[in-house]
């Protein structure tokens, strides 16, 4: 699992930032992990700190990859 910090939800990407400073907009998040935490949604997740987890698949046809959330969990201030 790595840590990152939810930024922002636009165009349907969901755009967390890493502690090694990588930043990187996710396409796809699995379904129980939105029903969790319904980051389209409530604000008061943007600057929230994730352990998540997530795959790469790759489309041959077009060479493209798409970024998949398959797991995520919200850190709190006593998690540290």
């Amino acid at each position: 699992m790595k840590t990152a910090v939810f930024k922002s939800y636009q165009n349907g990407f969901f755009t967390f930032w890493f502690d090694n400073g990588d930043e990187l907009a996710f396409e796809e998040v699995h379904p129980k992990a939105l029903y969790k935490y319904n980051l389209k949604e409530d604000a008061s997740l943007v600057d929230q700190t994730f352990k998540l987890t997530y795959s790469e698949i790759f489309d041959d046809l077009d060479n493209s990859v798409i970024y998949r959330i398959d797991s995520l969990m919200r850190l709190d201030a006593t998690s540290f």
